[in-house]
């Protein structure tokens, strides 16, 4: 998978590599953003300069992550205007709370914190089922820890279309993106093995609604389906990265065992 590096081009470069990137013409963005074409085709050959809030303008309609806003910004010559906050400074500490509340309740099924890069930030109690036995090193990162062979992959039931569902909304992710720290990670998941055929296109079976994780652990097979939840008006790079995602019993027999070995 190719991915861009844009942060060192000049404004009108990055401009147009985003809109391309996008698959819009130059007539799409100017609809979108309810300004000319020409504009648009000077602000791209350099013959424009962009006001500040036309950056911020252009990138709400390319639907930017924040992160490369700034970069935008920068290419600009404007200074940043969104704010990268480590998650343990007293600013962030309504959103650190929210989180350790979310996952208390959740337990004790399962829900980690991850960042862009997939990163573990946080976990409850009810991921020491999924984790136990698993090398701290490899917990580091979520996506390592669950498809690497002396990982969490020997204990997963449906490693093949498990797999072929975390690499997809991975690829998904770095088309949004472009990231190339997570077009590294998703090359080196890909060298991991699998004895399993992996599906190009996720298509239910027989009364199938989602795509479960179905796992050996405690000396049963256990099935789980995943919600992934985020901030919804982060101002905050830090806050717009995280993603919060909790796994929910997929059976009744499932449920039970964990209600049970919690009580």
């Amino acid at each position: 998978m190719t991915v861009a590096t844009p942060y060192q081009r000049p404004f009108g470069e990055l401009l147009r590599q985003w809109r391309e990137h996008r698959r819009m013409s130059q007539l799409d963005l100017s609809n979108r953003a309810e300004i000319s074409t020409r504009h648009i085709s000077f602000l791209e050959t350099g013959r424009s300069t962009p006001s500040r809030d036309m950056v911020l303008h252009l990138s709400e309609h390319l639907d930017l992550p924040l992160r490369e806003r700034n970069h935008l910004l920068l290419a600009a010559g404007y200074a940043p205007v969104y704010g990268e906050s480590p998650l343990a400074s007293p600013q962030m500490a309504a959103v650190y709370d929210a989180i350790r509340r979310l996952l208390s309740a959740h337990d004790p099924y399962p829900a980690v914190v991850v960042d862009r890069l997939w990163n573990l930030v946080d976990a409850n109690d009810g991921i020491g089922l999924l984790a136990e036995g698993i090398d701290p090193d490899l917990l580091g990162n979520v996506l390592r820890g669950s498809l690497h062979p002396e990982g969490l992959a020997p204990h997963i039931v449906n490693l093949g279309e498990w797999r072929a569902h975390l690499l997809g909304r991975l690829r998904r992710q770095i088309t949004l993106t472009t990231d190339p720290q997570l077009a590294e990670l998703y090359a080196e998941l890909r060298e991991y093995p699998c004895d399993q055929p992996e599906p190009e296109v996720e298509l239910p079976g027989p009364g199938d609604i989602l795509v479960p994780l179905r796992v050996r652990r405690a000396g049963r097979e256990l099935s789980f389906f995943s919600i992934v939840a985020t901030f919804g008006t982060p101002l905050d790079i830090t806050v717009s990265e995280l993603a919060i995602e909790s796994f929910y019993p997929a059976d009744a027999a499932t449920a039970t065992f964990l209600r049970d070995t919690s009580s």
